[in-house]
């Protein structure tokens, strides 16, 4: 997943005439999602003192723009930079900072709207977060507006392990019509296949926003093509190595949305795939 979206961003950089190794060095940091590992490696990278940094994530950009408001940095994968607080304002950032958004709080709702449109039985839905990681606050209004209208019982579900996604899963799955919504998180990312594990175990749909937990067998994803978000960063480090300041770019959010469905998952959970989804998915995986 990650080498996926570092390649198409060293791509996007050597067509803009920046090549790794020729006329910049790129030192790459992976924290696993370890909240504490991302901190010392922010505080490691900013004591490089680089010319830039990129960051991926929302607790990555924030834990490095804690240790430098000197050095430029784009992040290429927050959900809600202004809630996050890493910026101010979209269209003039504030400080040394600005990148890609790769969400809007209003796929809180539209995330559980799909997952009521594939699995019409749903009576409860719970929303998964770690919220040591995830700011999970700018979608949940819309997440509850969503669960009025579908006449769903919302449920809260942080975790912070293996052993407190699975516990929340069957909790969730002990009665029919449970259903989960899989937060935007590393966290939940590094951990997915516990979470599509334990799903497919207690016979409970769930919906995730990237396509790589379909492809390893999630029901359903609907989310931002995340390849082109870390494409279209590498334009803003292009500007700032040739002389523009952070706070003259503003933060740019997705243009590309990708849905992924799971046939074969859908079959195990008993569910018919409807034509609405059918026809509108971008990736069907058999």
């Amino acid at each position: 997943m990650w080498k996926t979206r570092l390649s198409a961003f060293t791509q996007a950089l050597a067509d803009l005439g920046w090549i790794d190794g020729l006329n910049v060095r790129m030192d790459l940091r992976w924290s696993g999602a370890d909240i504490n590992r991302t901190r010392a490696l922010a505080q490691e990278s900013v004591g490089l003192q680089p010319d830039i940094i990129v960051t991926g994530g929302t607790p990555a950009t924030v834990a490095v723009q804690r240790e430098t408001r000197t050095i430029p940095i784009v992040f290429a994968s927050v959900s809600d930079p202004v809630a996050s607080g890493i910026v101010e304002r979209l269209d003039r950032p504030t400080w040394n900072i600005t990148g890609f958004g790769i969400l809007e709080a209003t796929l809180g709702g539209k995330w559980l709207e799909l997952l009521s449109e594939i699995a019409p039985g749903l009576k409860r839905a719970a929303i998964m977060f770690n919220p040591d990681t995830a700011p999970v606050s700018s979608f949940m209004p819309s997440f509850e507006t969503a669960a009025r209208s579908l006449k769903l019982v919302p449920i809260n579900a942080p975790v912070h392990s293996d052993l407190e996604i699975e516990t929340a899963i069957i909790a969730l799955g002990r009665e029919p019509g449970g259903g989960l919504v899989v937060m935007p998180d590393g966290f939940m990312t590094v951990h997915r296949a516990p979470i599509i594990l334990a799903a497919a175990r207690n016979n409970v749909p769930a919906v995730y926003w990237l396509s790589d937990f379909a492809r390893d067998g999630g029901l359903l994803s609907y989310g931002t093509d995340q390849v082109d978000t870390f494409r279209r960063a590498a334009t803003y480090v292009d500007g700032i190595l040739r002389g523009a300041k952070p706070a003259e770019l503003p933060v740019q959010f997705p243009t590309k949305f990708e849905m992924a469905v799971n046939l074969k998952t859908a079959r195990a959970l008993g569910l018919v795939v409807p034509p609405s989804i059918f026809l509108r998915a971008d990736e069907v995986i058999e």
